[in-house]
């Protein structure tokens, strides 16, 4: 109940920004216009262009804004790390702890660590060529996708593509023209089944040891003590002897190598 309550309360939250933002855009379009400046507008030049006007510039940036955690959770490896982290501390055994804001955090640091080379390309390229007016907004978008782009096509199995392409009744499918619509929801799709791979082989020794201990509990009559309780222990100093944090890290960056 509480945590439909809270998601409620920030989806609220959410439409009551966009619902204020387009209420001042709607307030600021008069004033634009007393001062000579369109509230929205779309010119092309001789080449065929289009260059939109500051305002709409800025309710796009208002709407991309509210979709970033969005596109964060779809377009890069933040999926796998966070499932990965979860399916851990259940094999653990350690129920709350780490706490869900650790997790949280260490995945998005763990992201930023592993999409670094995309972000850099996304920036040199596309950022700072249209910051210094160097290259239009459409242009800028289209190679700040290429690289965005690679990434998911080298994450995603050839089989969920062939799958999503076969749902939007795509017959013949390049992989140098995937629709995004088609590529992201295939990205999604191998990017949790990779996940729960990598979670299904962490949990193989530590249900090995709950295994031990129940048979041993087991054989010495001790049938109302509970397993868990006694194999938590074991597990631990089990994962912190083997550098559990470090090998999980160094894996999980180590799967996303293109």
């Amino acid at each position: 109940m509480l945590d439909s309550g809270a998601s409620s309360g920030r989806g609220l939250k959410l439409r009551t920004k966009v619902l204020l933002s387009l209420i001042l855009m709607a307030s600021a379009a008069p004033l634009l216009a007393q001062q000579g400046l369109p509230a929205v507008s779309v010119t092309t030049d001789a080449s065929g262009v289009s260059e939109y006007s500051l305002t709409l510039q800025i309710l796009v940036l208002m709407t991309v804004l509210t979709l970033l955690p969005s596109l964060l959770i779809m377009m890069t490896s933040f999926v796998r790390i966070i499932i990965v982290m979860s399916l851990l501390r259940q094999a653990l055994g350690t129920g709350q702890t780490p706490p869900n804001t650790v997790l949280v955090g260490i995945s998005l640091f763990l992201t930023l660590f592993v999409m670094s080379p995309v972000f850099e390309s996304v920036y040199n390229d596309a950022m700072v060529p249209y910051l210094n007016e160097e290259l239009s907004a459409e242009s800028a978008i289209e190679i700040a996708s290429a690289p965005v782009r690679q990434f998911m096509m080298a994450q995603t199995r050839e089989t969920d593509l062939s799958a999503f392409a076969s749902i939007a009744e795509i017959d013949e499918l390049n992989e140098d023209e995937v629709p995004i619509n088609v590529l992201i929801p295939a990205f999604m799709t191998s990017e949790l089944k990779t996940a729960f791979t990598i979670g299904f082989l962490i949990y193989i020794p530590f249900v090995i040891i709950d295994l031990v201990v129940a048979s041993i509990l087991m054989s010495m009559g001790m049938m109302m003590l509970s397993p868990m309780m006694i194999s938590m222990p074991f597990k631990l100093m089990f994962f912190v002897l083997a550098d559990g944090w470090t090998l999980i890290m160094q894996s999980l960056t180590a799967s996303f190598s293109i």
